[in-house]
């Protein structure tokens, strides 16, 4: 959803990392998938690489280079695709739980678990990065307290 609902050609370079991710996940699920005691990527065998953990780093720091520091929580909104991607963040999140949950059961491969963290901080710096033109909708404490 949060792919669809970037528009424009200011958010091309989104599009661009969401797409990589969203094909990202389909080898994530086949990794997840297929639990056991060798890691290594091969032609039977998907899993997620350092590599793909690296580009999503460097993602992150590109696009906080753009943005001026937390100085409050935020909330989600802003744009629309801000807000769906709020909501993939949430969703990231619980994934990541559930493999941890998981990984107390079956063999799983560590990689996947750092990708799943580091996924769910993509989407929340990509969220902000989308808000930067219009500011980040922030939490105000006690604000309807009366």
């Amino acid at each position: 959803m949060a792919i669809a609902a970037l528009t424009g050609v200011a958010h091309e370079p989104a599009r661009g990392m969401l797409g990589r991710i969203q094909n990202e996940l389909f080898d994530l699920g086949a990794d997840l998938a297929t639990p056991g005691d060798d890691f290594a990527p091969s032609e039977m065998r998907l899993r997620i690489v350092p590599a793909q953990i690296a580009r999503l780093e460097r993602e992150i720091d590109a696009m906080n280079d753009d943005l001026t520091p937390l100085a409050s929580f935020i909330l989600p909104g802003g744009d629309p695709a801000a807000a769906h991607l709020h909501l993939a963040r949430a969703i990231a999140r619980r994934a990541e739980r559930n493999a941890v949950a998981a990984a107390q059961e079956v063999s799983l491969n560590p990689l996947a678990l750092i990708y799943l963290n580091r996924l769910s901080d993509h989407l929340f710096v990509l969220a902000r990065w989308i808000n930067r033109q219009r500011g980040d909708p922030l939490w105000t404490p006690g604000a309807t307290r009366g």
